[in-house]
């Protein structure tokens, strides 16, 4: 039986791709460049967000957290959102955000539905409240399969036992560790390919569905 459910933040739980792009389209600015680089293996995942926090300083040199949660707050959860958590809660599961995204709208969202574990990035801020440029990498972009392995070894929880939802390329590490990988509105054919179960209509509460057809067997 199903214990634990991760779920990814951007995309999935929320309708916007990505939180940190979110923020810069605010200002209308893009990261593409800093993104090539940190995919070419060139910055780590603390300098891609020092990199991100520079580009807004050149519209906000004070920002803060507070400023980031009022850009962050017209972020909408995904349709059926809710429904899923109600019914998630009903079976009385476990669960988690597991994501690289920004994690005062991780926060936000587990409080709205009521999630166990939020485990997201963030950022360093001196005593008003005010970004310093640094960040805290919590969820590694590419290491959510291991985020995911420490999560389980807290609760006591195997891959057996867990299901998780995703919607990219770096979601296919947590569907590695878990007996259903449910691909939500998947971005390419890769994630398709690597999940076991997929689901296009953009409702999340069709991963009940899936969820009640693993306990089935």
């Amino acid at each position: 039986m199903i214990r634990l459910v991760a779920f990814d933040l951007d995309g999935t739980l929320v309708d916007a791709p990505s939180s940190w792009v979110w923020v810069h389209r605010h200002f209308g600015e893009s990261n593409d460049a800093s993104l090539r680089l940190f995919l070419d293996g060139k910055i780590d995942d603390a300098e891609f967000i020092r990199r991100d926090i520079q580009l807004w300083w050149k519209h906000n040199p004070k920002i803060s957290v507070d400023d980031i949660e009022e850009i962050l707050a017209g972020v909408p959860l995904m349709p059926g959102a809710r429904e899923l958590f109600e019914g998630l809660h009903r079976r009385h599961l476990t669960t988690a955000i597991i994501s690289g995204g920004i994690d005062l709208l991780a926060k936000r969202v587990g409080r709205e539905l009521g999630v166990d574990y939020v485990l997201a990035n963030g950022f360093a801020v001196n005593s008003e409240g005010r970004l310093t440029g640094d960040g805290h990498v919590r969820v590694p972009i590419q290491a959510k399969e291991a985020v995911l392995a420490q999560v389980q070894e807290q609760l006591g929880v195997l891959p057996d036992a867990t299901a998780s939802v995703g919607n990219s390329e770096i979601d296919v590490g947590l569907f590695r560790r878990s007996r259903i990988g449910i691909a939500f509105r998947p971005e390419d054919e890769f994630v398709r390919r690597h999940a076991t179960t997929v689901i296009t209509d953009g409702d999340l509460t069709g991963v009940l569905a899936a969820l009640d057809g693993v306990d089935a067997t």
